[in-house]
């Protein structure tokens, strides 16, 4: 079944005990999703975060995004 938009970018975070203690990642580089989140949240705009890192892409901040919105609808199960 082929992947759709949404699948693919989420393919760019990644999570590896030996980097950032197995925190979500972008594509195995030690940028944390939480801080592009913050970034986006402290008004950076995108082009902003992209100059300062220069080995993201504008795809890689969608997946930040993407997983973010995933995050925030699994439904939790409250004792």
């Amino acid at each position: 079944m082929p992947q759709t938009p949404s699948q693919n970018l989420l393919d760019r975070i990644t999570s590896d005990p030996a980097k950032c203690g197995g925190k979500p990642c972008i594509r195995g580089m030690r940028i944390r999703v939480a801080d592009v989140l913050e970034m986006l949240a402290a008004n950076l705009p995108p082009e902003q975060i992209l100059a300062d890192f220069p080995d993201l892409e504008a795809e890689d901040i969608q997946a930040c995004l993407q997983f973010a919105a995933q995050r925030a609808s699994h439904a939790r199960l409250v004792a």
